[in-house]
């Protein structure tokens, strides 16, 4: 972890109290000055603040059920953050694992651990998410099998890893189109992946929900959060 963070979550400073304190030198790392707000820093280190050891606090593992027409970010853009819906202290120190487009609905995690969201999101650990996806129009017979053998989707060398298609029928219409969904599992996170995937087959995602993370399924209402349990953030512990 970089000592500026460090810092900011052992502490109530502000991040540019943390700058100007580390680089005005009151900051010792194993009894060293250290200066560089970018010095990086491990559990073992005994770093003090003004002649005090400081003890970083918890990290926090959070779920949220991100409803349409919100982003994934820690500031307000086009549309609001969704840590507009947050009632929590020091929020500006977490951040989104698992980013989804402003009109992609379901589960985001939100954490402070930058380890363990990176070791979830990387592409070498091959997490499993599930999306419940709503098409223009029926899938054309043979998609699931070229979806379980990998697709080559445009601008891309390689082709995707293999994908899980399940078919789930609804009983709607829509400009007398019959819409289908469908529940997709993939295993990696490719930009804007899934709309990808269905537009390399002829098709069109109209909604995209994420319903699962590995073995975490959202089981909150839109627009809320809690936290995870610990077992549950075990399980996404690579």
């Amino acid at each position: 972890m970089r000592l500026d963070k460090f810092v900011l979550r052992s502490t109530q400073l502000s991040k540019p109290s943390v700058i100007s304190c580390i680089e005005s030198g009151e900051v010792r790392v194993n009894q060293d000055v250290i200066t560089d707000a970018r010095y990086q820093v491990h559990e073992n280190n005994y770093i003090e603040y003004q002649g005090k050891q400081l003890v970083p606090r918890p990290f926090r593992y959070l779920m949220f059920n991100k409803p349409v027409d919100t982003i994934c970010s820690n500031v307000d853009g086009d549309y609001p953050s969704i840590l507009n819906y947050l009632e929590i202290e020091n929020k500006d120190e977490l951040h989104i694992a698992g980013r989804l487009d402003a009109d992609t609905t379901g589960l985001v995690l939100i954490t402070d651990d930058g380890r363990w969201s990176f070791n979830i999101m990387k592409p070498e650990t091959h997490c499993e998410k599930t999306y419940r996806v709503t098409l223009a129009k029926p899938l054309i017979e043979g998609v699931a099998q070229r979806f379980s053998e990998g697709l080559l989707l445009q601008g891309e060398s390689k082709p995707t890893l293999p994908a899980k298609l399940e078919h789930i029928e609804v009983d709607s219409t829509h400009d007398s189109i019959a819409e289908l969904q469908v529940l997709l599992t993939i295993s990696e996170g490719r930009y804007h992946q899934v709309k990808r995937m269905f537009f390399t087959v002829g098709n069109k995602v109209r909604q995209l929900h994420r319903e699962n993370i590995g073995n975490l399924t959202i089981d909150i209402p839109a627009g809320t959060w809690r936290y995870l349990t610990i077992d549950e953030v075990k399980s996404l512990t690579y």
